[in-house]
């Protein structure tokens, strides 16, 4: 495997691959890869003819008091599973090489960042739909594969590729879970070992929330109660936002037809957990 840290090495691997005729598959990552990353890996090794894995901490969409000195990195460790997983190259820019000292362009995807977590996170999704776009033009991929418990990053991007007629195919893979149902996350290890015990309220809320649709529940606000009484059941749980929204506009739901897309954000402490599940007829 190659380990690349600079834009212009990237890109002459691409070119060359392109060239050939060869599909290039890209999972980007901000690095600490758990078993959700590792199976974006492997579906992308199996789908495509080359693999690139980026890792990257984005620091423009880290917001003022959030984690970006302390976010977890082992490139070490990373690149052994990048390894062992058959991926071709491994890019790993640093900040200068990716921003320069003018840099003044960004990338902003209207509406759809406003809400849930771009509310809570003013101006995360532009610094996601800007580096998203520069690591797509520096790639040069033929898929991109991402993980669907950032549901929103991942509608986020699509609508970008939509509208900005991007070359590339978006693949979205399921979210990983630990055994307990807590969605896999690189932000897991901030938890404390009750917090831990207690963050797996998010996924036991959407089972609640997937049982009234089972059960053929219209009542948004029915969903809204049954995940806020169990969230808050737990003594460290402050939640950020509990929503059920329509999956494609992500805004809120008075009732509930054949979709609906319960979603989470809630905080133990200093860590903010997100967690989603899409409801919809015939699939649930």
């Amino acid at each position: 495997m190659d380990i690349l840290t600079s834009v212009l090495e990237m890109k002459e691997w691409s070119r060359d691959k392109r060239a050939q005729g060869r599909a290039i598959g890209f999972v980007p990552t901000m690095g600490y890869l758990h078993e959700g990353h590792l199976s974006l890996i492997r579906r992308c090794r199996a789908e495509n003819d080359g693999v690139v894995v980026s890792l990257f901490v984005n620091p423009t969409q880290f917001g003022p008091g959030e984690d970006l000195d302390r976010y977890p990195r082992d490139l070490a460790a990373d690149s052994c599973k990048c390894t062992d997983l058959g991926s071709d190259v491994l890019f790993t820019p640093n900040g200068p090489e990716m921003y320069g000292p003018n840099y003044y362009t960004f990338v902003e995807v209207e509406r759809l960042s406003g809400v849930l977590c771009g509310a809570s996170r003013p101006g995360h999704f532009r610094g996601v739909a800007t580096v998203v776009l520069k690591l797509f033009n520096i790639v040069s991929p033929t898929r991109a594969y991402f993980g669907a418990k950032d549901y929103q990053q991942l509608q986020v991007i699509q609508t970008m590729v939509r509208d900005l007629d991007l070359d590339v195919r978006i693949v979205s893979c399921e979210t990983v879970r630990e055994p307990d149902g807590l969605a896999m996350s690189s932000r897991n290890v901030y938890l404390a070992p009750a917090e831990r015990a207690q963050a797996v309220c998010l996924y036991q809320a959407l089972r609640a929330a997937e049982r009234l649709f089972q059960n053929g529940e219209n009542r948004a606000d029915e969903y809204l109660r049954v995940m806020r009484d169990r969230i808050t059941d737990e003594p460290d749980a402050r939640p950020d936002y509990i929503s059920l929204v329509n999956p494609d506009t992500l805004e809120d739901l008075r009732e509930v037809g054949d979709r609906a897309l319960a979603v989470l954000a809630v905080r133990f402490g200093k860590t903010r957990l997100i967690d989603n599940m899409l409801f919809e007829n015939g699939k649930n």
